[in-house]
C-alpha cells in the first residue's frame, strides 16, 4: 500500500509561529474532509497533544537520534489510512546534535529527507523585506537533496511589506505558499518547558478554530496540498514498536503526569497490554491488579501540595511497590521520592518509595538526549540494556541516597551525574525513554 503524501512544517529557528501554522493547517485540512496524520520531528512531549486536538488523530514523534530504522518505519506506518501527512519540525530545520545516534543527528531535515516530505519553511519576516529571501534561499541550498515546497511569510506588517518580500522570493525562485499578517493574539500560552499542556488551555477548541480560519484566509491550501509528496517508505507492521513492559499497566494520566511518548503507548497496546489510567491529582490509587505502575513526566512541581495530600494514591502506590514494579520518569521520578521543594521553597512530602529529594526553588536547566546503560533491571529491560531518551527539566537533586539505576551519557558521550535510582521494586529516571538502542 502506498503511503500518503506528506509535508514538513519547519522554520529557521524556534519562535517563528511554526506551531500556530501547524495547528491551523491540520484543522483546515481536516475541515476539508481529509484524514490528516500529524507527526512531530524530535523529542517534544507537548506538541503531539495539540496535534491530536487539531487533527482528531494521534500524533507520533519521529526521532533520528533515538530511533533505529525499524522503529522509524514502524512509527511512520501509523499514517496508514490517512489522506495526507503533516509533520512539525523542532527548533531550526537543520538543528541537531553534533554526534549521530541511531540513524542521524536528530534534525527535522533528516526526518523530511528520509520520509521524502517537502519542507514548508515558516519565515518571520518582521524587520526585513527582500532580505528574507536570502535566509530562505540559504535554507533551500544548504542541502540541495532536501525536497522544498516553498515558504509561508509570517508577521507581515503591511501590503507594501508583502510586495517587497514577495519580490525577493520571486528573485530567488522560491514559491510563496501564504502570507500571514501580524497578529498578537495568535500565540499559545507558555511556561518553563514551552507550551502549556493541551489539557490546560482555557479554550483550545476556539483557539484552533481561529488558527484554521486565519490560515484559510491567508494561505493557498490547494498549493500546499499539491506540494505534498508520497513517502519513500513502505511501512512495516507495528511489530517494530516497543513491546509492553507488562501485561496490565497502571498509567498515571492527569495534568501532573502526561508526558508519555505516543509510540510507546501504541506499542504497548499492539503488544496486547492493557493500559489502566488513573489520576494521582484526583487521589486515585493504581488498579490493585496491575502488574506495573508507570508514572510519566509532567508538572508535579505545580501540583505538589495536592500530591502531598493524596493519601489514597500514596497508600495504593506503596501496596503495589511491596511486591510489584513501579517506575517513574522525570516528574514521575520526583513524585516517587521523599520530598519535592517548590519554587517558593516549601517542602512537600512525596511517595517516599525512593530517597530522592528534588528542588524547583534551586533551578537548574537540564536538556538534551540521553543514552543510558542499565546497571539494574528497569521494567521491560534487563541489566546491561542500552536505552535512548531525552531529558528536559529545571529541578535540582538535593539528595539521592539510593543505588544508581544506570550510567547516563549525553549525546556527545559525556557521562552525567543523574543516574536514576533503584530501591526494591521501585525505579526512576530523569530521562524520558524513547527506545532501546538498536531498535
Amino acid at each position: 500500500m502506498t503511503n500518503p503524501p506528506g509535508l514538513m512544517i519547519s522554520a529557521p529557528a524556534s519562535g517563528t509561529g511554526k506551531t500556530t501554522v501547524m495547528l491551523g493547517l491540520l484543522r483546515a485540512l481536516a475541515e476539508d474532509g481529509l484524514t490528516v496524520q500529524p507527526f512531530k520531528s524530535g523529542p517534544d512531549y507537548i506538541d503531539p497533544a495539540f496535534h491530536l486536538a487539531a487533527a482528531g488523530r494521534a500524533s507520533f514523534n519521529l526521532d533520528s537520534w533515538a530511533m533505529g530504522k525499524g522503529l522509524l518505519d514502524a512509527v511512520a506506518a501509523q499514517a496508514s489510512g490517512a489522506d495526507i501527512v503533516v509533520a512539525e519540525g523542532s527548533m531550526g530545520l537543520f538543528d541537531g546534535v553534533a554526534k549521530p545516534g541511531e540513524t542521524g543527528h536528530g534534525s527535522s531535515a533528516e526526518t523530511a529527507l528520509r520520509m521524502g516530505w517537502p519542507v514548508v519553511l515558516v519565515l518571520d519576516v518582521g524587520g526585513q523585506a527582500q532580505s528574507a529571501a536570502a535566509t530562505a534561499l540559504g535554507f533551500r541550498m544548504y542541502n540541495p537533496d532536501l525536497p522544498f515546497a516553498g515558504v509561508i511569510l509570517n508577521r507581515c506588517a503591511s501590503p507594501r511589506h508583502e510586495r517587497l518580500t514577495r519580490l525577493g522570493m520571486e528573485r530567488a525562485g522560491l514559491p510563496v505558499l501564504g502570507v500571514l499578517p501580524r497578529r498578537g493574539d495568535l500565540t499559545l500560552p507558555e511556561r518553563h518547558l514551552g507550551l502549556i499542556q493541551a489539557v490546560e488551555h482555557p479554550d483550545l477548541e476556539a483557539a484552533i478554530a481561529g488558527y484554521a480560519a486565519f490560515l484559510r484566509e491567508h494561505v493557498d491550501l490547494d498549493a500546499i496540498k499539491g506540494a505534498a509528496a508520497s513517502s519513500r517508505l513502505q511501512g512495516p507492521s507495528s511489530a517494530a514498536l516497543p513491546p509492553p513492559p507488562a501485561q496490565r499497566i497502571a498509567l498515571a494520566r492527569d495534568a501532573a503526569f502526561s508526558f508519555t511518548y505516543p509510540h510507546l503507548l501504541e506499542g504497548w497496546r499492539a503488544g496486547g497490554a492493557e493500559i489502566l489510567p488513573f489520576s494521582p491529582l484526583a487521589d486515585e490509587a493504581p488498579a490493585p491488579d496491575a502488574d506495573l505502575v508507570w508514572l510519566p513526566g509532567g508538572y508535579p512541581e505545580l501540583h505538589a501540595g495536592t500530591l502531598a495530600a493524596a493519601d489514597t494514591f500514596r497508600a495504593g502506590l506503596r501496596r503495589h511497590a511491596a511486591t510489584r514494579p513501579v517506575h517513574g520518569e522525570c516528574g514521575g521520578y520526583m513524585a516517587l521520592g521523599e520530598a519535592l521543594i517548590d519554587k517558593d521553597g516549601t517542602r512537600h512530602r512525596m511517595a517516599g518509595l525512593l530517597g530522592l529529594v528534588t528542588s524547583y526553588e534551586k533551578r537548574k536547566f537540564n536538556l538534551g538526549y540521553r543514552r543510558a546503560e542499565l546497571l539494574a533491571p528497569l521494567p521491560g529491560y534487563g541489566t546491561g540494556a542500552t536505552l535512548r531518551g531525552h531529558e528536559f527539566h529545571y529541578s535540582s537533586i538535593l539528595e539521592q541516597p539510593d543505588a544508581p539505576l544506570a550510567r547516563v551519557f549525553d549525546a556527545e558521550g559525556i557521562e552525567g551525574p543523574q543516574t536514576g535510582s533503584l530501591r526494591g521494586h521501585v525505579t526512576g529516571t530523569f530521562f524520558h525513554l524513547i527506545a532501546e538502542a538498536g531498535s
